[in-house]
């Protein structure tokens, strides 16, 4: 994956005399007018490409001299830091570091600071609108107002065709109670869902009024909708197969907007197919972009023709794409960086 942003260099220390500046070199997209607030003689440079390695970026010929980087995308292993060797600390804008050599930087004394919980709050708004659009099938709707005619003489058709169902009338199974997973559930009791939360952790003191944690298979055989917010781990990859589809109830929906490893591709896949559940909503999918000829684009486009075929809903992995997750991973950056010492 491969995006352009702005490298920058950034200056952050009043010096006197022949004292040195610290350099903090970054590829990762921020808000330009905090960091001008944060560190007023800051140089920008040109465009560069991150999302491959670090020392291969248009930042490569000042890390000699870096005493920090903010990096997203930009994969930082040995030969990274070997480029780097002034390094004292690197801020990852992601909540997992998984783009990064941890064990060379713990070698090289470097710290590692991440943003979690970045773009929670885009993400959750995310899967509430999928959510949403699910229950109440409006692609099949959209698709109908922009490709037959709403006769006079039938005036309520849409009203039969589209018949959907009421936030406020399900139970919604959140799969996960990290940052993403709060954020959904805040967003649901807004909406007056009753929500059940299944986490690897006991979080029930925590849980706020009208929320109840359960074991997973009483949360997927009993809610309307299941929403998946786990991060990708050894024990949580392909943990939504087929037998977890069918404790499912038919008129069920899935929503995932975390990753797509979460489930059994194939088994979702069937399970739609062969009407096991009602419909699903993807924003991660295990290959991005979705090829052409993916099942789950024939699946969604059926969806939307046919308002009587299972539910299917894609978008391309938007979750976190807002200006405000750029702002509040900035200001998360800023806070780590005032912390660098040389």
């Amino acid at each position: 994956m491969m995006r352009r942003y702005s490298v920058i260099m950034i200056d952050t220390s009043v010096a006197s005399g022949d004292e040195r500046r610290p350099l903090i070199v970054v590829t990762a997209p921020v808000d330009r007018a905090l960091l001008d607030q944060a560190f007023p003689r800051i140089v920008y440079r040109n465009h560069g490409t991150q999302g491959g390695d670090l020392r291969s970026s248009e930042a490569s010929d000042v890390l000699a001299s870096a005493d920090a980087a903010v990096v997203e995308l930009d994969r930082v292993g040995e030969a990274d830091l070997d480029a780097a060797p002034n390094l004292k600390l690197l801020v990852v804008c992601r909540a997992n570091p998984v783009n990064v050599d941890m064990a060379a930087c713990a070698k090289r004394d470097v710290r590692v600071a991440t943003t979690p919980g970045r773009n929670a709050d885009s993400t959750a708004d995310v899967t509430m609108g999928l959510m949403l659009e699910a229950l109440r099938r409006l692609p099949s709707a959209e698709h109908w107002m922009a490709s037959e005619p709403w006769r006079e003489s039938d005036v309520f058709e849409p009203y039969r065709r589209f018949r959907g169902r009421t936030l406020s009338c399900c139970t919604v199974g959140v799969v996960g109670y990290g940052h993403v997973g709060r954020a959904v559930v805040r967003r649901l009791l807004g909406f007056g869902a009753r929500v059940l939360v299944w986490s690897r952790h006991n979080h029930e003191a925590e849980l706020p009024a009208g929320v109840a944690q359960v074991a997973l298979d009483e949360l997927l055989a009993t809610s309307d909708v299941v929403t998946l917010h786990l991060p990708a781990t050894p024990q949580t990859i392909g943990m939504i197969g087929a037998r977890e589809l069918g404790l499912m109830r038919p008129d069920a929906l899935l929503v995932n907007t975390a990753r797509a490893s979460l489930l059994d591709e194939a088994a979702i896949v069937e399970a739609l197919r062969s009407r096991r559940i009602a419909g699903a909503a993807f924003d991660v999918f295990f290959k991005e972009p979705l090829p052409a000829d993916h099942p789950l684009r024939a699946l969604a486009a059926a969806s939307a023709a046919d308002p009587t075929a299972p539910t299917v809903v894609l978008t391309p992995h938007i979750g976190g794409a807002s200006d405000d997750v750029i702002t509040v991973q900035t200001r998360m950056a800023i806070a780590a960086l005032r912390h660098l010492t040389v």
